[in-house]
This record gives structure tokens, sequence and C-alpha cells, in this order.
């Protein structure tokens, strides 16, 4: 196990180029900060060096809030504003590899392995609208890149309401917003018809795992 003063690289930080891309991004983006302790606790148990995005973003923030709170970055963790550290989401989420982001409607997006013959690490998500996981085929850093400068508009454009901005606000970063009919039904495609709240994030997540294993998906 590497030391925390061989994972910190200050004169080789991506801090600064995550900074730029924040900075640079048409979403409103809110650096959650975090406190030196946890962050460092973080990023040791973590074993990827500030060099690279996710060790800059874990041992710099307490997560990322982007465009309102339709998606979550985390990072090393902010209690005030109930957004939990990357490491204490994984243990109760538990998903095949690294969790690094949620959307509000209880999307996730995990690091790991690629089926790409190269085998690297390549961010897969969970989609709500068919209970399947998807290879994004772009490694942490090109995949954070991309959601930053713009790629959420297309994304999810299929799942945005009249009104949406004001229900994500209001939507507590531990929570997501529940769909009735779910996103996976024919009736839950037409989302401005549905009923929508905001209920614990851990609730969503679980229903839609279990609803994949019933179909088989």
């Amino acid at each position: 196990m590497r030391s925390l003063a061989e994972l910190i690289s200050d004169d080789r930080s991506a801090w600064a180029e995550i900074e730029a891309s924040v900075t640079g991004s048409p979403y409103a983006i809110e650096i959650l900060p975090t406190e030196p302790d946890r962050a460092a606790s973080c990023l040791h148990r973590l074993q990827v060096g500030t060099a690279s995005w996710l060790g800059a973003l874990v041992y710099g923030t307490g997560g990322l809030v982007v465009d309102g709170g339709w998606l979550r970055v985390f990072g090393s963790g902010n209690p005030r504003r109930r957004l939990a550290d990357i490491h204490a989401v994984n243990e109760v989420f538990e998903p095949a590899g690294l969790l690094v982001a949620q959307d509000v409607m209880g999307g996730e997006f995990v690091w790991r392995q690629g089926e790409a013959e190269d085998g690297l690490p390549t961010i897969h998500y969970f989609a709500p609208d068919t209970l399947r996981w998807e290879d994004l085929t772009l490694g942490y850093t090109d995949w954070l890149y991309a959601m930053l400068g713009g790629a959420l508009d297309q994304f999810y454009l299929s799942w945005r309401w009249a009104g949406w901005r004001d229900e994500v606000a209001a939507c507590p970063l531990d929570s997501g917003i529940s769909v009735l009919p779910p996103l996976f039904t024919r009736e839950g495609k037409d989302i401005e018809s549905c009923s929508r709240h905001a209920i614990p994030m851990r609730e969503i997540v679980d229903v839609k795992h279990d609803m994949a294993d019933q179909l088989g998906a």
C-alpha cells in the first residue's frame, strides 16, 4: 500500500484541470468543501494518486453537485450537505466496481473493468429506463470531462420535464426522485404525466436492482 505522501503530487495534481472544466462548464456546479483529515483518509484508502482526476477530486472536494443536483459525483464527503464519501456509498450500494457518481433518477456510474480488448477500466452506467448496465467506453477522466462539458443534456434528453430544476433543487443529496410508473415501463416513458416524489436513494436503487433481477435484465 502506498503512503499518503506518495499519493499526493502537488506538482502534477490534476486539480487544475478539474477546476478549469468546472469553470468552463455550461452547468451550475457546486464544489463541496471537505475536511483535510477526511480527505487524506479517503485518498489513502482509495490508493489512487492526485495526478489522476479521481484522486484529485477525492482529495480536493467533498464531491461535485452538477446541474443543480441532477448529477452527484462522489469525493471525500460532506455531511452537512448529506453527500457521503466515496467509500461510504460503495459500502451501502455494493456495486460490482467503484461507484463514482449517481444521478437524481437513481442511475449509477461505476468504474470497473471495461469490455474492450485492452481491458482498461471504464465507466459503466446502470440505466433506470432499461434496468441494464451499459459500458460507456470512457475512462473516469474522459467521462467526467464530457459530463462537465455539456454531455448531460443529450444523455438525459428524454428524462427532463417542465419544472425539473425546482424538483431536483429541493431533493436532498442522499435522496433521489422516484417516478411512478417507473421509467422502464411503457407508461413511464411519458415522464411529464408520471408521479414524482423524493425518497432515499437507497430505496430507489434497491427497487431498480430487484426489478432487474426479477425481469432477468
